[in-house]
């Protein structure tokens, strides 16, 4: 007698997020969540925001002749420029690049969390908390197409249109859920997943499309 073998299972995309489901959430820090979550935001916007410097064009006689603007893309984009450059020319994902790419996006994740009324905990800069997110470090000559990364962004535009779609929905669960949570002290578990979904299909995206440590396309999926 054969014993009959298993179905084929796709492998774990290379980009990952679990948030463990609250029990109980406090009603006055869901409450005034909006207000609490600013000294952490402050330290994200810090690292993700954009720059802009301006250098003025002078005649031999000191007058301004005109006004030069250059706008820089914060350490995020800086990251990314580097990141697709290194895979385009020397096919190499440097390995403190990745790790510093893996800890800012643990690190936003928390605060997204924790703005998204989805834990109480109060972002950590360090401990992963009720934020599970895991990226695997990609062998770039086996695992990524030296090339794909300039057009990544252009194939991934489906994505971004069902996100935005998506982004609006979630944002209309967490308000819902920021009712429920104040009346009962719960989250709605189907809002709850729903959230998190939306959060685990962007990551995907972003692993994708500017983390770029995959070259298998992102499912269209919440799951």
């Amino acid at each position: 007698m054969t014993t009959p073998t298993p179905p084929l299972q796709s492998a774990p995309y290379a980009a990952r997020l679990a948030i463990d489901y609250p029990e109980r959430l406090d009603r006055v820090s869901t409450a005034f969540r909006v207000v609490w979550i600013i000294p952490i935001a402050i330290v994200l916007s810090v690292l993700s925001a954009s720059t802009r410097s301006t250098v003025d064009v002078v005649n031999e006689h000191g007058d301004v002749i005109s006004r030069v603007g250059h706008d820089s893309g914060g350490i995020a984009g800086a990251l990314f420029v580097a990141t697709l450059l290194m895979i385009v020319v020397r096919q190499r994902y440097p390995r403190w690049w990745f790790d510093f790419a893996l800890q800012s996006t643990r690190f936003s994740a928390r605060v997204g969390a924790y703005g998204a009324l989805l834990t109480d905990q109060y972002p950590s800069t360090e401990d992963q908390q009720a934020v599970h997110l895991d990226l695997d470090y990609p062998d770039v000559p086996r695992d990524l197409n030296r090339w794909l990364p300039l057009v990544k962004w252009f194939l991934a535009i489906p994505h971004y249109v069902v996100l935005a779609f998506l982004a609006v929905a979630a944002v209309v669960s967490i308000v819902i859920a920021w009712f429920a949570i104040l009346v009962s002290g719960r989250y709605p578990r189907a809002l709850f997943d729903f959230v998190v979904g939306v959060a685990r299909w962007g990551l995907r995206v972003q692993a994708y499309a500017s983390l770029l440590i995959t070259d298998r396309y992102p499912p269209f999926s919440l799951r």
